[in-house]
């Protein structure tokens, strides 16, 4: 199969897929995701595959969802999200945020999201939806609206509050001391060290590794994070129709206060939220 915005590799036992729109960031057009998930499902049914590797090229990992870059104007243009606005962004979101990240949360092989530079928003949606993240020393982390979902879960409700609240980016350091990151590398070994893991995890037997991963998942499930996850893509909704997040006009990019300081900082520029 052919991919316009990913790249997808076999190194023995271990898929890796690659979100491959450099010159945004990977900012997550529909297609880009759509096409994500198709990589997904091919290394889910493919038996040589036992591990998926998600990375980025270029010089982040994510900037986050596509707020209106030529491409994904152009895809909304042949296929409009359905109208009234407040409907279908609910649907859009819905798909897009919640339900296809649960779907690659679901995948019966063990997954490992490799962040470097930038991760932001919907980009740390995807990160999160693997099993394990590990990061370069240069990713930093900018916690937003995709972030209700599953933040709670991964580092307890008080500090996802506080992270929340306290808008700003979290190292790779900060990120590996709350526990979101397994392991943290230098950038030059990131890639290595990645595969490195994803070759060890494959040499288990294959049934070993999804029931260990359904035991983990099914706890959490019992837990309620479905539930409670379907109800903050409701929370999200909510604050996207109160009118306090403007509608962009053609060339404007919206900058969220934690956005804008991570821009001015330097040296790399994310390219969307």
């Amino acid at each position: 199969m052919s991919y316009q915005y990913i790249l997808y590799d076999k190194d023995e036992r271990v898929a890796k897929i690659t979100l491959n729109r450099p010159k945004y960031r990977n900012a997550l057009s529909r297609e880009l995701q759509e096409e994500l998930e198709a990589a997904f499902n091919v290394a889910k049914e493919d038996d040589d595959v036992r591990v998926i590797v998600l990375a980025g090229n270029g010089p982040a990992f994510c900037a986050g969802h596509d707020l209106g870059t030529p491409e994904h104007n152009a895809d909304l243009e042949r296929r409009p999200i359905l109208e009234p606005e407040v409907r279908g962004n609910f649907e859009y979101a819905y798909d897009t945020v919640l339900m296809m990240p649960l779907r690659l949360r679901d995948i019966p092989k063990p997954t490992i999201a490799s962040v470097h530079g930038w991760c932001i928003y919907g980009g740390w949606k995807l990160a999160s939806a693997m099993d394990i993240i590990v990061a370069a020393d240069d990713a930093r982390f900018i916690p937003g609206p995709p972030q209700w979902i599953n933040l709670a879960w991964e580092v307890g409700p008080r500090r996802a509050k506080a992270l929340l609240l306290d808008d700003h980016a979290l190292s790779a350091q900060e990120a590996f001391d709350v526990g979101i990151v397994y392991k943290v590398f230098s950038r030059d070994q990131l890639e290595a060290e990645t595969m490195a893991m994803a070759k060890r995890i494959a040499e288990r037997p294959p049934f070993m590794l999804h029931m260990m991963k359904m035991a983990v998942n099914q706890a959490q499930d019992a837990q309620g994070y479905r539930s409670a996850a379907m109800a903050a893509i409701a929370y999200r909704a909510l604050f996207h129709s109160s009118g306090e997040q403007p509608h962009l006009k053609e060339g404007e990019r919206r900058q969220l206060p934690a956005v804008k300081r991570a821009i001015e900082a330097g040296p790399d520029k994310p390219k969307q939220e």
